[in-house]
């Protein structure tokens, strides 16, 4: 305006043709000011996600109408994956209530948090320019992938009369178990005419009871070793033990049987026993919540399992706490069917996976020296212990617990 108004005062007919189209350019920059304070917010398509998963970030306008480009900016989060990879992304826009969005997938289970994001509003002609202001993007919850696992032995000793597993004793089933003379109290539906006419005398189709088995998964979080890569990366001692108990949760789940968890860290995580899609679900939450660490008060004794006889105890751990190691030893000294699923990373076994420094490293392997010697009093007690390795890795150990225990249980009836 300063440039026309001088352009006027001195006469000059080019500095007027000059200056007039940046003049019009900023009366329309600004008869396209906005009224009012924008607002806005970032809302994700999904909330809950498994690793590897993807969803959309996008941002809602109010009270922005008059904003012609959309400019975002997001930081990079720990194990969030962006598209655009740069987190930049900006355009003109198309919809009035939202702005340009980013899609996000997360490589680790857990609760992520979007890191920090910017955004700037520009107007017609740009005439006006609103931020760059800081925006909250709401947290994600990532559950533990779909690891591959499947089993053929059966659980051992199974309890109650409903289930997938074939019961030594008869009753009501769909399973054959013989014929034998009619009692009282059998159904008219189990007589077996052919026989009874054959015979003279009424005989019945006895069939086995088809029963299910308790299964309580117990995850060490005292401590987290390796190092994590994400679902396509390097696994660390608590990527194994969250993922292979998700993995045996839903098995077991499939199966009909029962299964609860029990979580060992700074915070404690309970679930019940149950079945179904639902409590699934609750499983697998509560194994995203999981954070390394260890209480003050925590010790072997204040911890309490909810394990009834005839209950399947598997241990995720490293072995590389005592409490756990005494944990394993009470509970097969009660006579529980108790394993151990060993979580360390094989890297972590390797030199220079300590901590730099000779003493350091020469603290970690004597710990792993430790280590081993906790695994064979783990072994001498009756628990076995197996390393992770997807499908089929408890079979030979269930099947060890079978034979022995179907075999008890019929001597003493």
């Amino acid at each position: 305006m300063a440039a026309t108004t001088l352009a006027v005062l001195l006469g000059d007919p080019v500095l007027v043709v000059l200056v007039a189209p940046l003049a019009l350019c900023a009366a329309l920059g600004l008869l396209h000011v906005p009224g009012s304070t924008p607002r806005l917010d970032v809302r994700l398509d999904h909330s809950v996600l498994h690793e590897g998963q993807g969803t959309t970030s996008r941002l809602r306008l109010h009270d922005a109408d008059a904003a012609e480009h959309v400019a975002r900016v997001s930081g990079r989060a720990p194990y969030l994956a962006l598209h655009p990879a740069d987190g930049v992304v900006g355009a003109l826009r198309s919809d009035p209530s939202y702005g340009p969005a980013l899609e996000v997938g997360p490589r680790r289970w857990g609760v992520r948090r979007p890191a920090g994001e910017k955004v700037a509003l520009t107007t017609a002609w740009g005439g006006w320019r609103w931020g760059p202001v800081p925006v909250t993007a709401p947290s994600l919850r990532v559950l533990p992938g779909r690891a591959a696992y499947d089993s053929r032995a059966e659980m051992p000793q199974p309890v109650g009369l409903v289930g997938a597993h074939r019961a030594q004793r008869t009753g009501t089933g769909s399973e054959f178990a013989g014929i034998r003379g009619f009692r009282v109290g059998d159904r008219l539906q189990r007589v077996s005419w052919r026989v009874s006419l054959r015979t003279d005398e009424l005989h019945v189709v006895s069939t086995r009871s088809e029963e299910d088995t308790a299964v309580l998964l117990v995850v060490d979080a005292l401590a987290d070793h390796g190092r994590s890569g994400g679902v396509d990366g390097e696994e660390s001692s608590l990527d194994l033990a969250v993922r292979a108990a998700a993995a045996v949760a839903r098995h077991v789940g499939r199966s009909g049987d029962r299964v609860g968890l029990r979580v060992v860290g700074p915070a404690t995580g309970v679930v019940g026993y149950g079945s179904g899609a639902r409590h699934q679900q609750r499983i697998l939450a509560t194994l995203a919540g999981v954070r390394p660490g260890r209480a003050p008060e925590l010790d072997a004794e204040r911890i309490r399992l909810p394990v009834a006889p005839g209950t399947v105890v598997v241990v995720f751990s490293p072995m590389l706490d005592d409490l756990v190691s005494t944990l394993t030893a009470t509970l097969t000294r009660k006579g529980l069917p108790t394993l151990v699923v060993d979580t360390l990373p094989a890297a972590v076994h390797s030199p220079g996976h300590g901590p730099g420094t000779g003493a350091e490293e020469l603290a970690w392997r004597m710990r792993l020296v430790e280590r081993d010697l906790l695994l064979g009093e783990v072994a001498a007690h009756g628990c076995p212990v197996v390393p992770w390795r997807g499908p089929g890795t408890l079979d030979q150990v269930l099947r060890g617990f079978s034979g022995p225990a179907r075999a008890s249980r019929a001597g003493a009836r």
